[in-house]
């Protein structure tokens, strides 16, 4: 091997390691490839500069795009209505309800968007039916990332894939070509959620589901208990009584938080408790002695809570946002939007002490205080998505037929034949022309983050490609797998897909795989396609961690989950997974010897 094949080799496992330890924004990894592989000569600066211009990264783009347009245009408000209306019938029949139509719909739009406006609908059924939403948000996103496996456009992996294979001079897949696979894949993965999922997750409560519902007069606020309290060492029922005016939310004691402590707990010097209650009851604690005001985080101090009217909400991170690797006191919340940070959830526990000085990461879920209208304009930003405490407002603008429209438009077209990176572009131009969609939200749909990450490992696949690093990994899968079979190195590459996916973008996976993929094929002499086919649904069989696949990250601070949790619910599915891939791909694809 060359000295450009050996750097080729580093530079992959270098992208490999900083995916999985985080240790760097996406969006440097990808412009740091660029950069190595032009300045090196490995590639040549067309080459090096080929994911900007590539028709994978701009297909993907124009699809997020138009998954934007279906979500300004109301599509899963409606949805939400009508689930709104559901009846109950207990947990099993509360995830049929949810899963079934987030499935239908992923296989024409983007999932993290569709997740991201799934979260409020389900945390309000859950709240409707007395249901943790532990039990169905990980749930929602399993099924989103089913439901993508259906189409060609279900998933960006699947853009990517065929992309990579008609470039290298294959016929690409047709619109519906796996859809039949697809849907057995979905079929069994659904089933595994509703009959397992209820007893595999864990029951966690988000804080806001302590609010009062009934009491929408009612605020939250923080209040310290100081030495010269005379409730210092006494009971919290003493303090607050046995009424229904007011609701302790939690107990800050030093490090610990004690979620909806009991009446019996007794108070000590320099407690804080979260309490929801009418502004005239919250006024009278305050003007007992030894009874004062918390203090928030408004951007780069604390300081005292100055009013009680204002609303309590929680917000995750999303996956791309610029809030990512920010401490909390430089985003200017206080400044900008008037919203102070009352405290941090991430991996399923509360954090209230030190918060100024986080670094937040994707996932994460802020409590924050303020207005109504400005913490929906702060969900207007991108960056965070608003999922408890101010009610989401419905919106079904006058162009939204012409948004369903254009992406049906697509989808047919597409089916005939022509091609997609034409067909997403021009649905992209009609939203903008019609003003269906915006610009800025056109430019916000566009994740900088698979983008850049594009940008720079679709050169890295080339140069794969051009040291010869493919065609020797793929010479090490045959001697590896190939003495078993095709159907065993079907397998194999479906569960590497799958397992190196768990830790790192699947996207990125994709990328790097197909063409191993496609040496492969040659090399054994079989039909590239179901090597491919493995590529794209183990790059979606990301159950097991929440780092792979990004709706995976968006429900873990909505939902509390901890890693582990992941784990319990995720590896018994990779396994089941990897079985109905093993048997149906070669069925449906049979790795025939080319002619």
């Amino acid at each position: 091997m060359t000295y450009d094949g050996y750097l080729v080799l580093a530079l992959i496992a270098a992208t490999v390691a900083l995916l999985i330890g985080q240790f760097v924004r996406t969006e440097v990894v990808g412009i740091g490839l660029i950069v190595v592989l032009g300045l090196t000569g490995t590639l040549t600066p067309s080459e090096a500069f080929s994911g900007f211009s590539s028709s994978a990264t701009l297909t993907v783009a124009a699809m997020l795009i138009l998954s934007a347009g279906l979500e300004r245009a109301g599509v899963v408000d409606v949805i939400g209505h009508r689930l709104a209306h559901a009846s109950g019938g207990g947990p099993k029949r509360l995830l049929l309800l949810l899963v079934l139509p987030t499935a239908a719909v992923s296989g024409f739009m983007n999932n993290t968007p569709l997740v991201a406006m799934m979260i409020p609908v389900t945390l309000a059924l859950a709240n409707r039916f007395t249901v943790s939403p532990s039990k169905l948000l990980l749930p929602v996103s399993y099924a989103a990332i089913l439901g993508g496996t259906c189409t060609l456009i279900g998933t960006s992996t699947n853009i990517l894939v065929d992309s990579l294979y008609r470039k290298a001079g294959g016929p690409g897949f047709s619109m519906f070509e796996f859809s039949g696979l697809g849907l057995i894949y979905c079929a069994v993965g659904l089933t595994y959620i509703v009959l397992l999922a209820p007893r595999l997750l864990p029951k966690r409560t988000a804080l806001t589901e302590l609010l009062s519902a009934s009491a929408p007069d009612h605020y939250v606020t923080e209040i310290i208990v100081r030495a010269q309290s005379r409730f210092v060492g006494r009971p919290l029922q003493e303090m607050f009584g046995t009424g229904n005016d007011v609701t302790i939310l939690e107990l800050v004691r030093g490090e610990d938080i004690l979620v909806g402590p009991p009446p019996d707990t007794v108070l000590q010097d320099g407690d804080a408790i979260l309490v929801e209650s009418s502004a005239r009851t919250i006024h009278a604690l305050l003007s007992t002695k030894g009874i004062e005001h918390s203090t928030v985080v408004a951007d780069e101090e604390r300081v005292s809570i100055q009013r009680v009217d204002l609303r309590v909400a929680e917000m995750v991170v999303t996956p791309g946002s610029s809030f990512i690797g920010s401490p909390v006191k430089d985003l200017g919340l206080s400044r900008k939007h008037g919203v102070q940070v009352l405290g941090i959830r991430r991996l399923g526990k509360q954090h209230r002490v030190l918060l100024r000085d986080w670094d937040l990461r994707p996932g994460d879920v802020l409590l924050v205080q303020g207005e109504p209208a400005p913490l929906r304009n702060l969900q207007e930003d991108g960056d965070v998505l608003l999922i408890e405490g101010i009610e989401r407002k419905l919106s079904f603008p006058k162009t939204a037929p012409i948004a369903v429209a254009v992406v049906l438009l697509v989808v047919l077209l597409a089916t005939i034949g022509l091609p997609m990176e034409f067909l997403a572009l021009a649905g992209v131009g009609v939203l903008l022309a019609t003003r269906a969609l915006e610009i800025r939200h056109a430019v916000r749909a566009v994740d900088t983050a698979v983008f850049m990450l594009l940008a720079g490992t679709i050169p890295l696949g080339l140069a794969m490609e051009k040291t010869g690093v493919a065609q020797t990994l793929a010479g090490w899968t045959v001697d590896l797998a190939g003495p078993y079979g095709p159907w065993m190195v079907i397998a194999a590459f479906y569960c590497l897909t799958s397992v190196i996916t768990e830790l790192v973008s699947n996207s990125a996976t994709a990328v790097l795989l197909t063409p191993i993929a496609l040496g492969v094929a040659q090399q054994m002499g079989i039909d590239e396609k179901p090597l491919l086919i493995a590529v794209m649904f183990g790059a979606s069989a990301t159950f097991s961690t929440p780092i792979g696949y990004q709706t995976n990250t968006l429900v873990m601070g909505p939902g509390g989950y901890l890693f582990r949790d992941y784990l319990r619910i995720g590896v018994p599915m990779n396994i089941l997974m990897a079985i109905v891939a093993a048997i149906f791909i070669p069925l449906f694809w049979p790795p025939l010897a080319r002619g």
